[in-house]
C-alpha cells in the first residue's frame, strides 16, 4: 500500500482528508499519532518538522497542507467523486469555500479551544468570546450564501464540502447554530448524513471527552 496517512481521528483537519479517501474508497494505512504509537509521530516530525498534521505519505513523497493534499489525491488517485471541478471558474468558487471554511469557521473554533487549553495568549473567557463573535458573523454569511444549494458549492459535493463538516461540526459544538439560520443547520445535517463523514465522526466518537469545551450529548 501506497498511501499513509498520518494524524488524529479527532482533529479536523485529519477528518477532512479522510473524507476525501472515504470518499473515493481510496486505499491507505492510517497512522495514527498518539503517545501509544511513538513510532509514528517520530517518523512523522521527521519528515514535517513543523509538526502540523495531518500529513499524507505517498511512497517517498509527502504532501501537507490538507487543502493541497485534497487536490493532490485527485491528480495521483483519482476516484469517482471529482472534489475539483474541471471548469477553472468552478474550481475557482470551490477553493475560496473551502478557504472561508477554514479560516473564518475553524480558526475561530481553534482560538476558543486554544484559550481553554491554556495555549494562547487569551485567556479562555476573552478566546470564546473572540470566536463567538467570529462565529455569528460567519453563521450569518453562511446562510444567505447556502440558500438553495444541496452543498457549499452547489450540487456537487466537493474540497469545500470536505472542509465545511469538520469545520461546522465544532463550530456548533463552540458557538450552537441558531434557529435563526435554517439553512445552515439543514446544511450541516446534511453534512453529518454523508457515509464519509459519518464514518469519520464515529472513528472519533471515543476521543469526545478530550473537547474542553466540553462536547455535547448528541451529534
Amino acid at each position: 500500500m501506497s498511501l499513509a496517512l498520518y494524524g488524529h481521528p479527532f482533529s479536523s483537519y485529519t477528518q477532512k482528508v479522510l473524507m476525501a479517501l472515504y470518499e473515493n474508497g481510496t486505499p491507505f494505512e492510517f497512522r495514527c499519532l498518539g503517545p501509544d504509537m511513538p513510532q509514528h509521530a517520530t517518523e512523522w516530525l521527521r519528515r514535517w518538522p513543523i509538526a502540523k498534521f495531518p500529513l499524507l505519505l505517498d511512497g517517498e513523497r509527502s504532501v501537507v497542507e490538507t487543502s493541497t493534499i485534497i487536490e493532490y489525491l485527485q491528480l495521483a488517485h483519482p476516484g469517482p467523486v471529482r472534489l475539483l471541478p474541471a471548469d477553472p471558474m468552478a474550481a475557482l468558487d470551490v477553493r475560496f469555500l473551502d478557504r472561508f471554511f477554514d479560516l473564518h469557521v475553524m480558526d475561530p473554533v481553534q482560538v476558543a479551544v486554544s484559550g481553554a487549553l491554556g495555549r494562547a495568549p487569551v485567556q479562555r473567557e476573552a478566546g470564546l468570546t473572540t470566536a463567538v463573535d467570529r462565529l455569528a458573523r460567519a453563521y450569518g454569511w453562511l446562510e444567505g450564501q447556502l440558500a438553495g444549494r444541496t452543498w457549499a458549492a452547489g450540487a456537487d459535493f466537493t474540497l469545500a464540502d470536505c472542509a465545511a463538516a469538520p469545520s461546522l461540526f465544532y463550530a456548533d459544538w463552540t458557538h450552537p447554530i441558531a434557529e435563526a439560520f435554517p439553512v445552515l443547520r439543514a446544511y450541516r445535517a446534511r453534512l453529518l448524513a454523508r457515509p464519509s463523514f459519518a464514518r469519520a465522526v464515529e472513528e472519533a466518537r471515543p476521543f469526545r471527552p478530550l473537547f474542553p469545551l466540553g462536547a455535547p450529548d448528541r451529534d
